[in-house]
């Protein structure tokens, strides 16, 4: 309790120097607090974007914690788009590059995208920009270059993914994109590899699968887990992301933009426990919320690594 009532006063701190500063009222600290990703949307699958903090419960390994700072969509956001540019991947990277400036129109001055290109090896195309003319220009661009090989490395290209955006996102919200066919083996990256690199960015892993949907991976049924592909879906899932099996890729690349730009973020600080063990997270709606939205549907991380 004392190490939350201290980051609090550490918070109410820097909230009031931003004040007396004239900027926007931010977070400005060096406490080390866990920065949630949370979706709500109806069973329907559309958007709720009306919550305050109050309608929101957060439970750390089932004890519940203090909310002390809440972001809804005017919060800044960097987005770092991954793409697979391995040759089956061409018609649907043209479908991305067809729809990127009516997706990217729904973010918000301020929020910046970068790009990153893989196949057999990771390549960073575009650093982190607000010319989100310039990414479209990179995506047509990179479909007909094929700088990065012909194989596909989808563990090895998001470890890299995550160090690049740890490394330089800017403060606030972070998202990383993956598009690929996931045709894809595990060869020096576990699973738990990438869990572990993008859960220390605090960026939710998203992705659009192109082709048919794909079933659950079942490890138990392999001897050898490198000759199974990546499970996507748990990645985003973990991270409270969102995992898409898409015919129609342009559609998804929009609607997961625009589910990204309308999330929220709750930060609290994390309670005392042992370095580097796994922590679980509950998310829930708060009664009177779920009151007014019975049938919301809450995505959030499930945890992570203190």
């Amino acid at each position: 309790m004392m190490v939350k009532a201290a980051a609090y006063l550490m918070f109410m701190a820097a909230l009031a120097f931003a004040q007396d500063a004239g900027s926007v009222p931010t977070f400005r600290s060096d406490v080390s607090l866990v920065k949630v990703d949370v979706q709500v949307t109806t069973d329907t699958g559309m958007n709720i974007g009306d919550l305050q903090q109050g309608d929101f419960v957060v439970y750390d390994e089932g004890e519940r914690e203090q909310v002390l700072h809440f972001g809804s969509e005017h919060e800044p956001m960097s987005m770092l788009l991954l793409l697979d540019v391995s040759a089956s991947m061409t018609k649907s990277l043209s479908a991305i590059a067809s729809v990127t400036r009516q997706a990217l129109s729904q973010l918000h001055p301020g929020d910046k995208v970068a790009l990153m290109v893989f196949s057999e090896r990771t390549k960073l195309v575009e650093p982190y920009t607000t010319d989100f003319a310039r990414i479209r220009e990179q995506i047509v661009d990179s479909i007909y270059k094929r700088m990065t090989g012909e194989g596909t490395v989808l563990n090895e290209s998001i470890l890299e993914a995550a160090g690049y955006a740890k490394a330089n996102a800017p403060a606030g919200r972070k998202a990383i994109v993956v598009v690929t066919d996931n045709q894809s083996l595990r060869f020096g990256a576990s699973d738990e590899d990438v869990l572990r690199a993008v859960d220390t960015t605090g960026a939710t892993l998203n992705a659009i699968l192109v082709g048919a949907p794909q079933q659950p991976i079942r490890q138990a049924r392999y001897a050898n887990p490198s000759v199974t592909t990546p499970d996507v879906h748990a990645f985003a899932r973990r991270t409270g992301g969102e995992a898409m099996d898409s015919s129609d890729v342009g559609a998804s690349f929009q609607r997961i933009v625009e589910r990204i730009r309308t999330r929220y973020t709750l930060d609290y600080a994390p309670p005392a426990s042992e370095s580097g063990a796994y922590r679980h997270i509950g998310v829930e709606l708060s009664p009177e919320a779920r009151q007014k939205y019975p049938g919301a549907i809450v995505q959030a991380r499930t945890g992570y690594y203190k």
